[in-house]
This record gives structure tokens, sequence and C-alpha cells, in this order.
């Protein structure tokens, strides 16, 4: 029986948003899945699950997307939210270099704990590229690493769409 694709149903992966608090990662979770974004600073106090089905070849694949609470000084990622997580975007605020440390740390605990999922590195707030503390030598050293990295923008949608399907590609050709 030969079903048209669209109505196949889609795989299940559940992904994860991780960084230092304040990087974005809710803003960029609402303009991935609902095209929107709002300068409104939003707190998240655990985790929030959107959903959306994104097309990879002749796949739907419905990701179940965690937006994490932030890691600061106030404590630690809850890492249990990230078992069973087929990948994981790690977000970073190119305008605050702490947060660039913070990740660092979130993605040493998540491999020591889950071992090597896929995961792509987000330098967010592209659009405030003029007061970055990032450095380019600094982004280098984490392409450098073997990590993807890509510049992204919650408030104007730039590379959004991109970071989401390209993890997608990633964790179907890890499973």
């Amino acid at each position: 029986m030969n079903e048209p694709i669209a109505s196949l149903p889609a795989l299940q992966k559940k992904i994860c948003l991780v960084g230092g608090h304040a990087v974005g990662k809710t803003s960029l979770v609402k303009r991935f899945v609902r095209s929107i974004f709002s300068e409104k600073y939003h707190t998240n106090i655990g985790v929030k699950v959107d959903k959306k089905v994104v097309r990879v070849d002749d796949r739907n694949v419905s990701l179940m997307i965690w937006d994490l609470v932030g890691e600061d000084a106030f404590g630690p990622l809850e890492l249990s939210y990230i078992r069973g997580s087929a990948g994981y975007l790690l977000v970073v605020d190119g305008t605050r270099r702490t947060s660039l440390d913070r990740a660092y740390a979130v993605q040493q605990r998540v491999e020591e704990k889950f071992g090597r999922i896929p995961f792509i590195v987000l330098i967010n707030k592209v659009d405030l590229e003029g007061g970055w503390e990032i450095t380019k030598d600094e982004m280098d050293d984490i392409t450098g690493r073997g990590w993807p990295l890509l510049r992204t923008s919650a408030k104007t949608g730039e590379s959004v769409e991109n970071a989401f399907q390209s993890l997608t590609e990633a964790i179907l050709q890890k499973s």
C-alpha cells in the first residue's frame, strides 16, 4: 500500500535548548514555533515544552522542544531534563562573554552524563553584533573543537529555522 508521504506519521524527537540565563532560548523557540518576537524578557522557572513538525528529506519529524531554565549563579542546569533528548541547541548570548563560559560548562556536564549527542552552538543576538563580546577567535575555537556553530537572531529570525533544521538532520544521521 503506497500512502502519500504527508499522511505518514511523524517521527518524534525530543530536543532541548540549554545555556545561561537571558541568552535568548525562549525567544528562539517563539520565533521558530510561532514566528514571533517580543522585546519583553520572559523568565523560565523550569521547563516549557513546545512542538513543531519539520520536514527532512521525505520524513516528517515532530520536534518536542524543551526550553530549559537558564544556568546561572543561583544554580546549575537540572540535567535530568535532558534525559531522553535526541539533541540540543547550546545557546550563547553574543553580547555577554560569560554566557560562553557557561555554555562550555553545560556542554561538558551534558557529555559527561549522557555521552555524545548531537548539538549545535548558537551565538545569538547577531542583530546586536556591534556590541558583541564574543570574538571571531572564540568562534574559531568553538568550530576548532568540531562543534557546529550558527550565528542567530531571535529578533530578526536570522538562521533560526536553519538551526532547528540542521539539528534535526544531525539527529537523523546519527539514528
